[in-house]
């Protein structure tokens, strides 16, 4: 890069530098695949080959000129530049879609969103200008387009590659840094072109030294040993975006506006339907993201109903689950002339099994409980986690008899050779809960004081 400036300007011998850069920049990807293995090689060579076919545009365009051959535009100096856009891009989607495997549509959307409101940037300011010159045939239009639309792409993918998080990854920053090199350079020259600026020898060489940073940047990705890690599925990103994100997407959205106020007020709109196609497109992207942000809250909003009333570790109902429910079974039952009966479990002895075995034995013996007990219960059983080592059962339409032969059944069940104490009550004529649970409790503690691994039944 330094020699690149210390050679002669316009020299046989400058050309030969930047196009040496080049190839020794595509000749390093190569290394660099050949070196680390990576997991998806071609997404490499695509980049490889690119650079190398970019870089070689300078020289079919000197040799164009030194030749006086006047193919007029385009030229093949044309085809050699542009083709770093399609082998790049290509590149570059097999990363993305190795990054990100499952789609995520809210990183989709935002890059949509930005490569939206640029893209209509590039429309009025370059698109369209190249697209109605007269000076310049079919061929000449299509090519002049194409420069822009390949920005636009390469742009999209940036933006991509950032929300997915791709700057935690050495290699794939440097990747970044090339991106940004190209798109940098090519907004150089629009606006070195839009104010008809002619750059003097200095001035060029610095701006043709921003693309060689760019192969340079390309060739550090693919030396980088974290090049290996580059294709790694991304860390699922938060839906609601964080304050500089949504600044940047507030600002993105108001370009079809305020471009639509800039024109308004110098008198002549000459844009309208390019800026209400913008408009609407980014309407309809925010909306897209408020439905992603609404669908996130009402999924949220279900999971914490559910905490509110599961026990974490168990996954059964919890004591706030039961006491809501309670009431509701012993309407039912009076409504229905059918017996409710409940059940207040007790595993024996669980603080010297803790004591014994250390707390993670004595959660997953809750758990294994939990479950082995819950595959003895009918249908329309109600097993929840009362508190502790404290389980309560709801037996609606079963009599006291029929409940002692299901809470049997559970005692047999009970995993990790382990055992519990049950009371039972049936709920009495003109009973509320509380005096049903009371009950329930009084014959637990009568099932412990008989010698425990039993079920001991309520009067009454």
């Amino acid at each position: 890069m330094v020699g690149f400036f210390i050679v002669p300007d316009g020299s046989l011998l400058q050309v030969v530098w930047q196009v040496g850069i080049g190839w020794v920049a595509a000749g390093a990807i190569v290394l660099g695949v050949l070196r680390h293995r990576p997991a998806v090689p071609a997404l490499w060579w695509l980049i490889a080959a690119g650079v190398a076919g970019n870089a070689a545009g300078i020289g079919v365009e000197t040799v164009l000129t030194r030749l006086q051959v006047d193919g007029g535009f385009p030229s093949w100096a044309d085809a050699a530049y542009l083709s770093l856009y399609p082998l790049t891009a290509g590149g570059l989607m097999m990363l993305i879609r190795h990054r990100s495997p499952s789609r995520n549509w809210t990183t989709a959307v935002d890059a949509t969103t930005l490569t939206t409101g640029i893209g209509l940037l590039a429309w009025i300011f370059m698109i369209q200008p190249a697209a109605t010159d007269p000076s310049i045939g079919l061929l000449g239009h299509i090519v002049s387009v194409a420069y822009p639309i390949g920005d636009i792409v390469l742009l999209a993918m940036t933006v991509r590659l950032l929300l997915d998080g791709a700057g935690r990854n050495v290699a794939l920053r440097w990747v970044l840094t090339a991106l940004l090199c190209f798109l940098g350079g090519d907004s150089a020259w629009v606006v070195v072109n839009q104010v008809n600026f002619e750059p003097g020898p200095l001035a060029h060489k610095a701006l043709a030294s921003v693309f060689l940073a760019g192969y340079f940047a390309f060739a550090a990705a693919a030396l980088h040993p974290d090049v290996r890690a580059a294709t790694r599925p991304a860390p699922a990103r938060p839906i609601r975006p964080g304050r500089g994100l949504l600044a940047v997407l507030t600002a993105t959205s108001l370009i079809a506006p305020v471009l639509l106020l800039a024109e308004t007020a110098m008198g002549q709109v000459d844009d309208a339907l390019a800026i209400g196609i913008g408009c609407v497109a980014l309407f309809l992207l925010v909306l897209a993201r408020m439905s992603q942000l609404l669908t996130q809250l009402d999924v949220q909003s279900q999971k914490v109903r559910e905490l509110a009333v599961t026990d974490e570790l168990t996954g059964l109902p919890n004591r706030r689950a039961w006491n809501a429910e309670l009431p509701r079974a012993l309407e039912r039952s009076r409504r229905d002339g059918r017996p409710l009966t409940v059940a207040l479990l007790d595993l024996d002895h669980f603080k010297r099994f803790n004591d014994s075995y250390g707390h993670p034995a004595g959660d997953r013996l809750l758990k294994e409980a939990a479950a082995a007990w819950q595959a003895h219960l009918r249908t329309v059983d109600t097993l929840a986690r009362y508190g502790g080592e404290e389980f309560i059962v709801m037996l609606p339409d079963a009599t006291r008899d029929a409940a002692h032969q299901i809470i049997d059944r559970m005692r047999a069940a009970t995993p990790l050779g382990q055992t519990f104490s049950a009371g039972v009550a049936t709920l009495a004529p003109g009973e509320h809960s509380d005096e049903l649970l009371a009950r329930a409790d009084a014959a637990l503690y009568d099932a412990k004081r008989a010698g425990r691994d039993r079920v001991a039944v309520a009067a009454g």
